[in-house]
């Protein structure tokens, strides 16, 4: 699912904030440590840019125009001379050591942050955005590498080199100064007229790119099911387009990135001319000192140098501003509460203990697209009793569940066990047994995949309880039985052998809370029949059973029915 550039947050990208955007800072200690050694060795660079230019203008002039020309005459300018030349190339060669380094930590900090932020959203809001979240953190923010290292430091040149060669390039020469002030505008006009040009064209690339990968993670997915059709040509068409859609955007921002290094490059070198053509022109009439004309000479470049970096590393910027635009987008979502962090909420004190617990939903509301849903459910789950919750589709039976859980965040009302508000937190969730729509099943043994409920393999009971899901007939099919290893997400075994595993897991939990959405969707009526028995027998023994359900076969076997119904916008 593709991502727009209008799902992000209107005031995320409103809140553009200027060329250095103080949340990098915020979000990653590192960005800050960097900054102050960008600035520190930024301001060192100016002083040895100017003092050299001195230098340099000092002796040639006084080599030419006095009888001085022996090296001994000039030994003091030469060595602060060699001294700003060293000085320079130390800082050039620890900026870009230590660049590079601080670049890598930078995107690794801002990885965890929203790695850490997506493990805290609501499945709800998780799933809509996860094409987006996984483009950001695996190809998209290392484009930040280029705007810390090449235009953040060119940032700073601008704003202390320029001025500063400017004034000095006055004192020695105010023609000259003037013709760099006139002309240097153009050098900004144009880089604001090429991004006029290029606007929005990395956040096109981007969401080329995220549902290029999504959509190709999709087919990989459905490969097999697509093979077993005899439909896995059928994808190939799409799959080109998608490609041909992300080379084409990426080309076009290739050629406006090499059309502006090229009209940039052609302004400074113009400038730079007009500026020599005056200083020769004047020295040749003798308008002029020889001195004052070499300095200013050698500093003109360097006054347009970091403007036109600027414009050449804006371009490669681009893509990881693009790409941190939607990780703040990501980090905006979530709170950022000191000491809190996934799964470790603050709400209640519930210790977890007891055998048997019950659950009260008292007008429980939580928002949904189109309103609320489940909107204002009063529902109660009680030891010893199968409550159903049932209702159409879309008003909210599954959020009701999460609601449980811990990982929807209620609108209005409350969720209590036990006369307790539920935390989503490990201890209460090592107290349920949760099957989703979509089970999860991890790579691993089967077995490895029981535990995870806190089932035990060796347990006496599980035999019958495979008998009832029908999962011994597909034990029968496997050498290995339980120590058979699945891929990610289950594969190796077909659709329905991992929902037989996945009912199996949570029948045969030993946890006194059972939450299942659908459990017998995909049985037979024999095998639900047993289902359903299994599920009667473990209300008996004192679980808390919470079921959603559509069948007639579960609402027969139900103490409780709750209708649940979803609301409009208050």
């Amino acid at each position: 699912m593709t991502i727009p550039a209008a799902a992000v947050p209107a005031d995320s990208r409103a809140r553009r904030r200027g060329p250095i955007d103080p949340r990098l800072w915020r979000y990653s200690a590192s960005a800050r440590g960097y900054l102050v050694l960008t600035v520190v060795t930024s301001l060192l660079d100016v002083v040895m840019v100017v003092l050299s230019a001195l230098m340099i203008g000092r002796v040639l002039a006084g080599v030419i125009t006095t009888d001085a020309r022996a090296l001994g005459d000039w030994q003091g300018e030469l060595l602060v001379l060699a001294a700003a030349i060293v000085v320079r190339v130390a800082l050039t060669w620890l900026h870009s050591r230590y660049a590079h380094r601080s670049a890598s930590r930078v995107i690794a900090e801002l990885e965890h942050e929203v790695l850490d932020a997506a493990a805290t959203l609501p499945p709800r809001e998780l799933d809509p955005r996860r094409d987006e979240i996984a483009t950001v953190l695996t190809r998209g923010l290392d484009g930040l590498s280029d705007y810390l290292t090449g235009y953040v430091p060119a940032l700073l040149l601008a704003v202390t080199l320029t001025p500063v060669t400017i004034v000095v390039i006055a004192l020695h020469d105010l023609t000259s100064a003037v013709i760099v002030v006139v002309t240097l505008p153009l050098i900004p006009i144009f880089m604001i007229l090429i991004g006029l040009l290029t606007k929005g064209k990395a956040d096109r690339t981007l969401d080329a790119m995220t549902t290029l990968s999504s959509q190709l993670l999709d087919l990989l997915a459905g490969l097999p099911t697509l093979r077993a059709l005899g439909r896995e040509q059928g994808p190939g068409a799409r799959v080109r387009e998608l490609g041909d859609d992300h080379r084409r955007t990426t080309m076009s921002a290739l050629r406006v990135a090499f059309l502006s290094g090229t009209v940039l490059e052609f302004l400074a070198t113009l400038s730079v001319a007009l500026v020599a053509v005056s200083i020769g022109m004047r020295l040749v009439y003798g308008g002029m000192p020889l001195e004052a004309g070499i300095i200013a000479l050698i500093l003109a470049p360097e006054a347009y140098q970091p403007l036109r970096t600027v414009g050449s590393k804006f371009h490669a910027a681009e893509d990881g501003m693009a790409a941190a635009e939607r990780a703040f987008a990501i980090l905006a979502t979530v709170p950022r509460t000191p000491g809190a962090t996934a799964g470790t909420k603050t709400a209640g004190k519930w210790d977890g203990s007891g055998s048997g617990h019950t659950l009260v939903l008292d007008g429980l509301s939580v928002v949904a697209r189109d309103g609320h849903a489940p909107d204002r459910l009063d529902a109660v789950a009680r030891p010893g009793e199968i409550t159903v919750l049932t209702g159409d589709n879309g008003s909210g039976k599954s959020t009701a569940l999460l609601a449980i859980l811990g990982l929807a965040e209620p609108a209005e009302g409350t969720v209590t066990v036990d006369g307790r508000p539920v935390a989503g937190t490990e201890t209460w969730w090592s107290r349920l047994a949760w099957l989703p729509q979509h089970p999860v099943l991890l790579p691993g043994t089967l077995s490895d995949n029981l535990r995870l409920t806190g089932a035990d393999p060796h347990d006496e009971n599980l035999e019958s309880i495979c008998v009832a899901t029908g999962f011994d007939t597909v034990l029968d099919e496997l050498p290995e039985r339980w120590n058979t290893v699945v891929g990610t997400g289950g594969a190796g075994l077909s659709l329905g052998q991992r929902q037989r595993l996945a009912l199996t897991r949570t029948l045969a939990s030993p946890r006194p809370v059972l939450l299942l959405d659908e459990p017998t969707a995909h049985l037979d009526d024999k095998t639900e029949s047993t289902v359903l028995g299994t599920l009667r027998r473990l209300a008996h023994a004192g679980r808390t059973v919470v079921v959603v359900a559509h069948r007639p076969s579960l609402l027969a076997i139900a103490d409780r029915v709750v209708t649940v119904h979803a609301g409009g916008a208050r």
